[in-house]
Parts: structure tokens; sequence; C-alpha cells
């Protein structure tokens, strides 16, 4: 089997995960937290934000982007048309939608809830507008992984 094909299914399979847990923190997570005592659903984050980094979710995150990466460079290179334009798709759609979207809005409001005492004055504002903001971008990266996961599926037929 061709590297590139190896690496599409992983893509696939990887990208496809992600959104599964995305969807997951869209639909119920975060509407959980969010029903919490103010305190509580701070906690509740700010324990996911320490643990997730040393999770496999991590590995996967950034294994999806080197291969979506190399994933655009064999699409251009060794062009084939539709099936490169699939690719090249797949590759935009989680390297800008969704990993980058990570890094430059939902890591920095994570980092500053990390910051934030649950028990302050300012905690219950500052919670709701999290919510609000982190929510967003969730919902950005959740279609994007999706996706994604789509388009390499079909350059791989």
């Amino acid at each position: 089997m061709q590297i590139t094909t190896i690496a599409l299914i992983v893509a696939a399979i990887s990208s496809g995960l992600l959104a599964g847990v995305y969807f997951a923190f869209s639909t119920f997570v975060m509407q959980a937290f969010a029903r919490l005592p103010v305190d509580q659903g701070i906690a509740a984050m700010q324990s996911i934000n320490v643990t997730i980094v040393r999770s496999p979710f991590i590995v996967l995150f950034l294994l999806t982007a080197a291969l979506s990466i190399f994933i655009a460079v064999m699409a251009i290179l060794y062009w084939r048309g539709g099936t490169s334009m699939m690719m090249l798709a797949g590759a935009a759609l989680y390297i800008v939608a969704s990993f980058l979207s990570t890094i430059v809005f939902n890591v920095p409001l994570n980092d500053a809830l990390d910051r934030l005492d649950g028990h302050s004055a300012e905690a219950a504002q500052l919670w709701s507008s999290f919510l609000t903001d982190w929510m967003g971008w969730n919902h950005v990266r959740t279609v994007a992984s999706l996706l994604a996961a789509c388009a390499f599926v079909k350059a791989l037929f």
C-alpha cells in the first residue's frame, strides 16, 4: 500500500475521531459544565485542560496535523486532479479550521480560564463569556474535522 494511501486512511480516521471528541463537547459536555455552580464548572474545565495535554488526544491532534501537511505536499507534488483537490481540501480544513483555530482561539481561552479563581467576584462573568466564545470555536473545529475526514475518504475513492 502506498504511503499516501496509508496517510489518507489514518488522517480520515483521526480527524473523524477528533470531530467526535469536539462533537461531544459541543452537544453535552460544556452544557453539563454550564449547569454546575460556577466554581465547579470552572474547576471541571480546568481539570480537563490539564488532563488533555497528557492524554492520547494530544498525540492524535498533532499526528493529524502532521499527516495533513504531508497529504497536502503529496497532493501538490503528484497532482491527480479531483483526488488532489480532495486531499488539499481535507488538509486545509484540518490545518486551518481545526488545528489553527484550536491554537489561536480555544487554547488562549483555556489558558485564561486556568488563571481564574472560580470563587472570585468576576468568575461568573468570565465563565459565561468563556462558554460562549469557546463553544463557538469548538463548533468550527467540530465541523472542520468532520469535513476533513470526509474529504480524506473521498480522496481515497
